[in-house]
């Protein structure tokens, strides 16, 4: 129960509602106490007038029971459904909060939290586990309060009859406690186990989903069914195991009951005997104890729904509980117009053996294009994280007009980047949403649209479709080519007229002429901005002010295209390697 504290604060806003649900409660119980008591008091009058009868008393008292006993139930009945629209309902606010909240966080954490989590796992624990947490929270917190305040309620009122019978009657509840609280502890351990499954199978089937164009390409149907179903199987006989437990809890629950209503006839008749009690008095015994039945008998339910919401909540707290390394805390403006500086910045990933960067110095500045080349793994997008401030440097420090990064308004500084990287992700939406993604309340008329997608060579493409720029595209822009996706990506930096533009590898889907389009046509407009151009090919960055060679992720050259090559080092053998593979490729062209 003690991860479950946290919602506490939610029961605290809507504590009008629940103090509601709890009067209601109390209201709908009060009329359900009474009527045993009044069914009493009738069978009494009714002994009283078999004695001396006369059917018009006889069939006026039946009336009357009949007529107040029906008052009763649906009394009983009204506040028993505003008791559900009070608590129900706030229920219902607390999952929204919670949610929202889980979700604020999820967009407050940054790349290294999303680098050690499974998105299947993340959706989980916003979707089944919230909703889980909710049956806490509604339907397991109302019985519990009916079972506490129903319990008070008959109890009394069978002490007023007969506290001895009472006692007797009461005898099986020690047994009871003692049963829920072993049964209990092994219901949470279990519970636990089934999230956690329910958690993996949701992973292995989001990845299914998001990869079956490669499942279908490689015929992977049969294995990576065979693995969604091994681990169907397993969450399925843990749930079973979950089930028997609780399926052994409820009817040992209603037995010992049973019991109780079996103790009150034979020794409410014994006392009846001895003029002790009323025949009356016996079937109201009968009736608190039988109107006692259900609330016990849910106690089995209640005591699953709490220990599933506990393991829940549990595996909810551990993300809520995360701090985010990359804070928002300033608030000063970023003045991106007076450059940025890597000075000696070192980086190491926390699942990284090794820096993946160490001692970076470079300039960034306005007006000028700066290009990163190197091998696989030699840091280029590294860098590009670090720019975007999606991690800080181990060592070192990136700083503007003098001043470390964190120390400007992190927003204020995104607001100014317009970043395209490698893995390009286009929503299900029309072309014109995903290119406006980035601008923030601004409505673009259309020849900004067009003029940005003219600068990233997209825009006939766009016109080739039916509805141009209304053009839904599926999910993760499945009905556009890779070149496509990227130019659009382009265009979407583009439209945020950004003061720094990276571009991280983003041509590689598109030919050497497109590219040259494009770069022609972005240096038109760099003359505002500071630019970053990475890039395995030598034809995408040549014409920079400033080039990077790294390695390792230490830059082992820097200069110009023309000084660079003067120097015939790695930069000249990258260069000669491609233009001869260049040259190889146009003369098979030929013969073809």
């Amino acid at each position: 129960m003690k991860s479950l504290r946290y919602i506490n604060k939610y029961f605290l806003k809507y504590k009008w509602r629940f103090l509601l649900g709890i009067i209601f409660t109390i209201v709908s119980n009060y009329f359900g106490v009474q009527m045993p008591a009044y069914f009493s008091s009738a069978i009494d009058s009714f002994q009283a007038q078999l004695s001396k009868p006369t059917t018009t008393n006889v069939m006026w008292l039946a009336l009357e029971l009949g007529g107040i006993y029906m008052g009763f139930s649906l009394l009983k009945g009204f506040f028993l459904f505003l008791m559900r629209q009070t608590i129900i309902i706030m229920s219902r606010f607390i999952e929204f909060d919670l949610k929202k909240e889980i979700y604020d966080q999820y967009q407050a954490l940054d790349q290294s939290f999303y680098k050690k989590n499974a998105t299947g796992d993340l959706m989980n624990r916003i979707s089944e586990d919230v909703g889980l947490v909710r049956m806490y929270a509604g339907p397991g917190m109302m019985y519990t309060i009916n079972l506490a305040v129903s319990f008070i309620l008959i109890v009394g009122k069978m002490l007023t009859i007969s506290p001895s019978l009472t006692l007797f009657v009461l005898l099986p509840l020690p047994i009871m406690s003692i049963l829920i609280y072993k049964v209990s502890s092994k219901m949470n351990k279990m519970s636990l186990e089934v999230q956690k499954e329910q958690s993996f199978l949701s992973t292995l089937a989001q990845e299914a989903f998001s990869g079956i164009r490669i499942i279908k390409a490689y015929q992977r149907e049969g294995q990576t069914s065979q693995k969604v179903g091994q681990s169907a199987e397993r969450y399925k006989k843990q749930s079973m195991r979950l089930v028997l437990v609780n399926a052994f809890f409820s009817p040992t629950i209603i037995f010992l009951i049973g019991l109780s209503s079996m103790i009150a006839i034979y020794y409410g008749g014994l006392l009846t005997f001895e003029n002790k009690m009323t025949v009356g008095g016996i079937v109201a015994f009968i009736m608190y104890v039988t109107n006692l039945t259900w609330p016990f008998a849910s106690l089995g339910w209640i005591t699953s729904i709490i220990q599933r919401a506990a393991a829940s909540q549990t595996r909810i707290n551990e993300f809520l509980d995360l701090k985010p390394k990359i804070q928002d805390k300033a608030t000063l403006s970023c003045p991106l117009e007076k450059g940025i500086k890597f000075e000696n910045v070192s980086f190491q990933y926390p699942n990284s053996a090794n820096l993946n960067l160490e001692n970076i110095a470079l300039e960034i500045k306005k007006g000028q294009t700066l290009a990163i080349i190197g091998a696989t793994g030699s840091g280029k997008t590294t860098i590009c994280n670090l720019l975007a401030r999606h991690f800080d440097p181990s060592s070192g420090q990136i700083s503007i007009d003098n001043k470390a990064l964190p120390e400007y308004s992190l927003k204020d500084y995104r607001k100014k980047i317009g970043l395209v990287p490698q893995d390009v992700l286009l929503f299900s939406d029309t072309i014109e949403a995903n290119l406006q993604f980035g601008v923030e309340n601004i409505t673009l008329d259309q020849n900004k649209l067009e003029e940005a997608c003219k600068q990233a060579h997209v825009l006939h493409n766009i016109n080739e479709f039916k509805d141009g720029f209304k053009t839904i595209l599926g999910e993760r822009g499945v009905n556009l080519s890779g070149g496509q996706k990227q130019r659009l990506s382009i265009a979407r930096a583009l439209l945020r007229d950004p003061e720094l533009l990276i571009l991280d590898d983003c041509l590689s889907a598109v030919d050497t002429e497109t590219e040259q389009i494009i770069l022609d046509e972005i240096q038109k407009g760099a003359q505002n901005r500071a630019t970053i151009i990475v890039s395995h090919r030598v034809s995408s960055i040549r014409n920079a002010n400033n080039i990077v060679v790294l390695e390792s992720g230490k830059i082992i050259e820097s200069g110009t295209h023309k000084s660079l090559l003067s120097k015939k080092g790695a930069y000249f053998d990258l260069y000669q390697y491609q233009l001869k593979k260049e040259k190889n490729g146009n003369n098979a062209n030929q013969k073809s």
